[in-house]
């Protein structure tokens, strides 16, 4: 192990209290995307102390930044993800029991990732000021991932400019990273508009929004017979009306229209903005569109990748004590056994199947998923099409929990959560030393992405002039 890498795990076991701290304080605010400005202050308060040069709500974005520190190249990025996800609160047991009531929980873990670029940042920069390591590092505070919104703002204004690689670390319920590629995706709104009547005494005058709403569903869920099987297309009704006795004069619906590649979410969006116009007309409604963002299909790095797989195992995953056992064997009879079994059946870890009668797996993996679509979609992506990425994964919750769910909020607030940030803090430090540290995996990273960029050629999905849907999570209309 290199004298840097020496330094800065000695930082992260010196203030593992703090980190843990830091993790709890986020995991109990809870704050959901573009709202998360209490959780983006304790992260720049820290990093400010500690002397780096902090910019604060950069790309429109009250709860986004960027800190710096060092000088020189290489340009290391270390991203940190803040938002929460709504209605999962959870208290910390292994029932479902909210904290706080129809409130938000950390259920995909940010408050961890946030942590862990905290932890990483100011661990390395440990190994800096004590001689042992040159370059700069960034660490960026990115609200909003699960809307994606946050990174792809970020990315049209330049915030991730200039960097040579960019990590991430996502919490999980296994050790490694995954070079599976997410879904390209478009974030809509459609607002629809008719006219208020008696809906007993004279629904002949009125024109319902809600049928609109209700039509273009129809037709969007007819279409999905016609679109490749990888394609995902979900949506909310956020208003459909108040009272069953008044024809609603007003209804809102929001779209995800996800598919593996950008062209093809571009080819089904206009398919659902037809089906949209078609609602109007057979009903006698008009509507409004209100595109919120749009992300590409991922692409990760497999030299990034086994870089962090190769720090993961130099310092060994956590195990795990009895009372943690009894906790995670406690909150696996929440899940039935043979969801389980679908998940660990179109899983990509190798002998998945063996994690039957397992709760916290503790293997490192080699990079999975290579040549493989996932269904789901991350504006790390877009940070991804301009620079080498990766997103390395620590065990925060137990096999077979869903993911976006109560009982991730909950392991996620206790030491199972705590020990993954701790571990990942020490993985992030590690790997950034190597790069700051390794020209020659730096350039492997850019050589490999310039491979994958071969044909490609980045497009921001959202125009110059659109400004970040700041309201996108509060009731309007």
């Amino acid at each position: 192990m290199s004298d840097g890498k020496k330094v800065a795990l000695k930082w992260v076991d010196e203030n593992e209290k703090m980190l843990v701290d830091v993790h709890q304080r986020i995991w109990e605010l809870a704050e959901v995307g573009l709202q998360e400005v209490k959780t983006a202050k304790i992260l720049t308060d820290f990093l400010e102390k500690e002397g780096f040069h902090v910019e604060k709500g950069v790309a429109g974005m009250p709860s986004a930044f960027v800190a710096t520190y060092g000088s020189g190249g290489p340009v290391i990025g270390i991203m940190g993800e803040l938002d929460a996800l709504p209605s999962i609160s959870n208290k910390p047991v292994p029932y479902k029991e909210p904290l706080v009531a129809g409130g938000a929980g950390h259920g995909c873990g940010h408050n961890g990732y946030a942590t862990t670029a905290l932890g990483g940042g100011l661990a390395v920069k440990a190994a800096m000021d004590d001689g042992k390591v040159k370059g700069t590092i960034k660490v960026f505070g990115c609200p909003a991932e699960e809307t994606l919104v946050g990174k792809v703002f970020m990315v049209r204004d330049g915030v991730f400019d200039g960097l040579d690689a960019c990590i991430g670390h996502h919490p999980s319920s296994f050790n490694g990273a995954t070079l599976r590629s997410g879904n390209a995706m478009n974030s809509v709104k459609f607002e629809f508009y008719g006219i208020a009547s008696h809906a007993a005494g004279s629904p002949e005058m009125g024109v319902s929004a809600m049928d609109a709403v209700e039509l273009m569903n129809i037709g969007v869920n007819y279409m999905r017979e016609h679109v490749i099987q990888e394609t995902r297309i979900h949506y909310v009704v956020e208003d459909g009306g108040h009272e069953p006795n008044v024809v609603p004069p007003y209804a809102r619906s929001w779209y995800y229209v996800r598919a593996p590649e950008r062209e093809l979410v571009d080819m089904y969006y206009q398919k659902v903005l037809d089906i949209a116009d078609g609602a109007d007309k057979m009903v006698g409604t008009t509507h409004k569109v209100t595109f919120l963002s749009g992300v590409h299909n991922g692409m990760e790095n497999k030299v990034l990748a086994e870089t962090a797989i190769a720090n993961m195992r130099e310092i060994g995953a956590p195990t795990y004590s009895e009372v943690e056992e009894i906790f995670a064997a406690e909150l696996a009879k929440s899940i039935p056994r043979e969801k389980k079994k679908i998940g660990l059946m179109k899983s990509t870890l190798p002998d998945a199947m063996k994690l039957m009668d397992v709760n916290l797996n503790t293997r490192i993996y080699d990079p999975i998923g290579a040549g493989t679509k996932g269904g789901g979609s991350s504006d790390v992506a877009d940070v991804a099409w301009n620079t080498p990425t990766v997103q390395f994964r620590t065990v925060y919750t137990i096999v077979g929990a869903p993911g976006h769910s109560w009982q991730n909020t909950a392991s996620n607030g206790t030491s199972i959560g705590h020990k993954s940030t701790v571990f990942a803090t020490k993985v992030m430090a590690g790997t950034v030393i190597d790069l700051l540290t390794k020209p020659e995996l730096v350039k492997e990273a850019k050589e490999e992405w310039k491979r994958q960029m071969t044909g490609r050629v980045y497009k921001s999905p959202i125009s110059l002039d659109m400004k970040p849907p700041l309201d996108q999570l509060k009731p309007h209309g």
